[in-house]
């Protein structure tokens, strides 16, 4: 244990303590008394027995038991009581610990979540405990606590057989040096058995830390199979074969950090093991002389031998549970961690100007991105305006930058070079949550919820219904909401509610544009808005498109160039720039990239 691993558990075990006072106090009270509980019956025990041997009165006897039998009895009904208010929290521990980590995932800048480092780093700290973090951390803080206690009642007890003063009548054998020789061989035995602990902890967690990739994808498709939507496709192509198949592999990966593991244990348990029996031999080698020159009682025989016994089981669990901290210290670090992971985004403070019309001018200047971690501008050297209250069509070929340009315009990510302006200021000096609004995103991978329909378009519990209604029927969800029962208070699919609905793809699609029109952002993205829609309701979302967004921005990303030609402006993308602008009637006279596009879609337009 290092000074790094002390400050892991202190931050860790210091916030919860902060927050869960009682249960700290009922953890201290029901530790402190099971390291006393098992000292009162030796040491009554011990008086009972020399009672006995001075042939005291029965009626003392009596008392004796009486006191030994309450005293055990009144403080196990403590313990219990306090034990039973320390386990309902620890209970909930990892529970309340995995939703902190999800509420930091929701915080945490969006480029993290596309991190596979920092996911990892995730389930590093969680998949390392079984009771969660802090759980981990107090289950073995615990025994540090409570055998350092009994540690020291044990001293307590034992420090009057070694400062008698008549040991020195039996020669060097019965002296001080005896004593000395039976401390310093427990000692070592101790230290070996402490350092042993820490090594193998170590290689635990090594060997944990070396499986947590295969863990992370483990638990990506086992989220898939639980996913009611991929059974679909699942059942329809029979992929559940590739996912066996991967799922075998990753458990070959994974066995041999388990086998480290179990190897770990299997020898930390065998050192422990024999340390204990070698120290339990000297201590009975030692009382045994004692009692046979007849420096202690009977009495104190019992007392003394099993004082030095729990000393040497409390100091082999003490070392054993010192092992268990260092592994309760490395998932604390790993947890820290990801809780400290730090916000790139400059955090602006400008609010975001008001306006009634929804116009304002945005500009990319110079701007160049590239993902976390690679060396390729998926934007180069970008150049462009336009004027919010527009519309305008994103097109290009897979990999172009559409999305990207998307993801830096709403500041998923941060620009790598170059700025981009709202009015005239640098989109970063504006306040994070004010500048999110200004935008509605119906993204091509959009989820809903096992929520109502109303508090899905809504985005809240709070729902304004002729507001949400007006949403759905501009959508083009009039017709379908009439025919249901429970109107807004409909549940979306059968996963968590018995009476929920299954909605087709397309109504789940007019349901995201609902909740986007819902917003009243001043801008309105849409990724592939169509895909899932049959070519009636097509028409009919490009007929009404004017009615959904009103005088608003609306970006449109499609690959379907026919669904453009509404649009008044068109982007043409490709290798991370525009590379033609202009309308859909000037673009297909120009030698370009869209007239290629055109005349390749064309014959189906027909």
């Amino acid at each position: 244990m290092n000074k790094q691993d002390w400050q892991s558990i202190w931050r860790v075990s210091l916030g919860f303590a902060r927050q869960n006072k009682k249960t700290i106090f009922s953890f201290f009270i029901s530790v402190i008394l099971e390291a006393i509980n098992p000292f009162i019956t030796v040491i009554l025990t011990g008086k009972l027995l020399d009672a006995v041997q001075r042939k005291e009165e029965t009626e003392k006897l009596f008392w004796l038991i009486f006191a030994a039998f309450g005293i055990q009895v009144m403080l196990r009904i403590i313990g219990c009581r306090t034990r039973e208010w320390y386990n309902q929290k620890l209970e909930y521990m990892k529970e309340i610990e995995a939703y902190r980590l999800n509420e930091k995932s929701f915080l945490m800048d969006y480029e993290y979540l596309e991190d596979i480092k920092v996911q990892e780093l995730r389930v590093r700290g969680v998949s390392k405990t079984y009771l969660g973090v802090v759980g981990q951390t107090f289950y073995f803080l615990e025994d540090v606590i409570k055998n350092g206690v009994s540690i020291g009642i044990a001293i307590g007890i034992l420090i009057p057989m070694f400062v008698k003063k008549n040991q020195i009548e039996y020669g060097w054998i019965g002296s001080i040096w005896f004593s000395l020789f039976l401390w310093m061989g427990i000692g070592v035995l101790i230290w070996i058995n402490y350092k042993s602990d820490l090594f193998y902890a170590e290689q635990e967690m090594k060997a944990y830390n070396n499986i947590s990739g295969e863990e992370n994808q483990m638990n990506y498709y086992m989220d898939m199979l639980a996913d009611v939507e991929s059974q679909k496709d699942l059942r329809n192509y029979g992929q559940q074969k590739i996912i066996e198949t991967e799922v075998e592999k990753l458990c070959e990966k994974g066995k041999d950090g388990i086998r480290q593991v179990g190897k770990s244990i299997r020898k930390k348990l065998w050192i422990g093991n024999t340390i204990s029996n070698l120290s339990g031999l000297l201590i009975y080698l030692f009382t045994g002389f004692r009692a046979y020159v007849g420096m202690i009682s009977i009495g104190q025989v019992v007392t003394y031998a099993a004082s030095m016994i729990q000393f040497s089981k409390s100091v082999s669990e003490f070392a054993r549970a010192m092992g268990g901290m260092k592994e309760a210290a490395l998932a604390c670090k790993d947890y820290i961690d990801y809780i400290d992971l730090s916000k790139r985004k400059y955090e602006g403070t400008i609010p975001v100007e008001k306006r009634r019309d929804h116009r304002f001018l945005v500009e990319f200047e110079q701007v160049s991105f590239r993902y976390p971690g690679t060396q390729t501008d998926v934007i180069r050297n970008l150049n462009l305006k336009f004027v919010i209250g527009e519309k305008m069509a994103i097109v290009g070929k897979n990999g172009s930058g559409k999305t990207t340009f998307i993801k830096l315009l709403c500041r998923l990510y941060d620009v790598t070079e170059g700025c981009i302006k709202v009015n005239g200021i640098d989109i970063r000096k504006y306040n994070y949550a004010e500048y999110q609004k200004l935008f509605a995103v119906v993204f091509q991978d959009f989820r809903l919820f096992a929520f109502s329909v109303g508090e899905n378009v809504a985005a809240s519990k709070q729902v304004e219904v002729s507001r949400a209604m007006d949403a759905l029927g501009r959508a083009g969800l009039e017709e379908r909401m009439e025919k249901l029962r429970d109107g807004l208070d409909t549940f979306v699919g059968k996963e968590v509610y018995a009476d929920g609905v299954v909605f087709s793809g397309g109504e789940k699609q007019k349901m995201a544009i609902a909740r986007a029109i819902y917003k009243d952002a001043s801008f309105v993205i849409m990724d592939e808005p169509t895909a899932a829609l049959d070519p009636i309701s097509e028409c009919e979302v490009y007929a009404g498109f004017d009615q959904m967004v009103g005088k608003k921005t609306a970006l449109y990303i499609s690959h379907r160039l026919a669904s453009c030609r509404f649009c008044e402006d068109i982007l043409v993308f490709d290798q991370g720039t525009v590379v033609q602008r202009g309308s859909h009637e000037e673009l297909v006279k120009e030698d370009g990239i869209y007239r290629k596009l055109w005349n390749a879609q064309a014959q189906y337009y027909c």
